[in-house]
């Protein structure tokens, strides 16, 4: 039985590094796995992503905005993540849907309801099993993602730039959604060191993976290093 993870968070919350890192314990163990990333994820979403993360493009207005991130939604959902699904894989993908309601949303003052349509249509209604959302202060993260693009780490993006507010604005409603639906959502301090955070994703997705395949499955297919 398959299962979508998504991780979220402000920017430099680290969830590129525990999404990898929870990919290699997941290959490790012999759970067929795919990873992939919004927006991009594919030949098409790759392009979208170039123009959304340009600062050069400051001026793109908040509808551009939610079109292009649904455009590369709709490729990435149809190309990878439902097929990957259909095999019965484990899918984890660095932001999804709820990074539009964060960031378009919260941050940018759209309507949510019309927010929340526009990502039915793009994805056919696809939503994530499990939420993890790593969570730390905003003025920390950014803090990080420049001291990352200095070191020529990471890129400085167009959201990036962004003033001190609206980063504000995203993490709040992450955490207004987190708690709208704590079921579906985990919430992790962002601040603990890496192999923290990642014990607790592990431990977390093997509560998922346990009740939809059974106590037991993940055990069974653990193998010592």
């Amino acid at each position: 039985m398959s299962a979508f993870v998504t991780l979220e968070g402000p920017e430099g919350s680290g969830k590129s590094t525990q999404t990898r890192l929870l990919e290699a314990h997941l290959a490790h163990r012999g759970v067929p796995v795919t990873m992939t990333r919004e927006p991009g994820g594919t030949a098409i979403g790759e392009k979208i992503r170039g123009l959304l993360h340009d600062p050069a493009h400051a001026d793109m207005r908040p509808l551009t905005e939610v079109l292009l991130f649904s455009a590369s939604r709709a490729q990435l959902v149809a190309e990878i993540i439902a097929p990957a699904l259909a095999r019965g894989e484990v899918v984890i993908c660095d932001r999804y849907v709820e990074s539009t309601l964060a960031y378009q949303g919260y941050g940018r003052g759209l309507d949510l309801g019309t927010l929340q349509e526009i990502a039915r249509y793009a994805t056919g209604g696809l939503r994530s099993d499990l939420v993890i959302y790593l969570d730390l202060p905003v003025e920390i993260g950014l803090a990080r993602k420049r001291a990352a693009h200095e070191r020529a780490d990471e890129e400085w993006t167009r959201m990036d730039q962004e003033e001190l507010a609206f980063h504000q604005r995203v993490r709040a409603g992450y955490l207004a959604m987190a708690a709208a639906e704590p079921d579906r959502w985990c919430i992790i301090d962002g601040i603990q060191p890496i192999a923290a955070i990642q014990k607790q994703i592990q431990d977390r997705l093997a509560s998922l993976l346990a009740c939809s395949r059974g106590p037991g499955w993940i055990r069974g297919k653990e193998r010592e290093p």
